[in-house]
């Protein structure tokens, strides 16, 4: 037999190509971070190592870089707690999944942060949940939820009324900026009391600005 020459692609074997990671969202550090701050509620985990996985977790670029984080605590890589047999005494523990719109827990502090997120609404419209995004974003995946989609309600109103002047001779924009009036003038102090209530609050859209998943 005649060894290949590598210089000649015809006579080259060419396998399979590894399949390049893809790198992780800010939702799916986020649903990790869930986690450890479930653990350590358990008692799975001190308060050490939750800033330190925490800390890996909010510099992760890969899904590779999460797993070591969770592996101990009884999850599994997509976030599900593992099932575990009922033991002598009746212990159990049920699977409860996580997704980028599921159900965060919260601290009264994170809850009243999240509520002062959308009362900046009629303060200081856009700045104040953009500061509570920059500042408490990395920290509390509740607190990131809520600026969120508080940031994306202001620019999605700012953005109608501003189409709205333009298109102001047609009947249905006229309508839409008053219905958007309205919702700008009532819907924050409804997403302030489910935020202190701990509630996932999402508003009614037709579009969202900025993607969290």
């Amino acid at each position: 037999m005649t060894a290949q020459d590598p210089q000649h692609p015809m006579k080259r074997t060419w396998g399979p190509q590894p399949r390049p990671q893809i790198r992780l969202t800010d939702a799916e550090r986020d649903e990790v971070i869930q986690v450890l701050q479930e653990a350590f509620s358990r008692g799975q985990l001190d308060e050490g190592e939750l800033d330190e996985r925490t800390d890996k977790a909010m510099r992760a670029k890969f899904g590779a870089d999460l797993e070591p984080l969770v592996h101990d605590l009884g999850v599994t890589p997509g976030g599900a707690r593992q099932t575990t047999s009922t033991g002598p005494f009746g212990g159990r523990e049920g699977s409860a999944g996580t997704g980028a719109h599921a159900a965060l827990s919260s601290t009264p502090a994170e809850r009243v942060v999240a509520a002062a997120g959308h009362a900046g609404n009629y303060f200081f419209p856009v700045v104040v949940p953009l500061l509570l995004l920059l500042v408490n974003g990395k920290v509390s995946p509740y607190v990131r939820r809520q600026a969120m989609e508080s940031l994306n309600f202001q620019l999605f109103c700012i953005i109608t009324g501003i189409a709205s002047v333009f298109l102001f001779w047609l009947v249905l924009p006229l309508l839409l900026t008053v219905i958007v009036a309205l919702g700008w003038a009532v819907l924050p102090a409804i997403a302030g009391i489910a935020a202190l209530m701990g509630r996932n609050w999402r508003y009614p859209m037709f579009f969202r600005v900025l993607k969290d998943d």
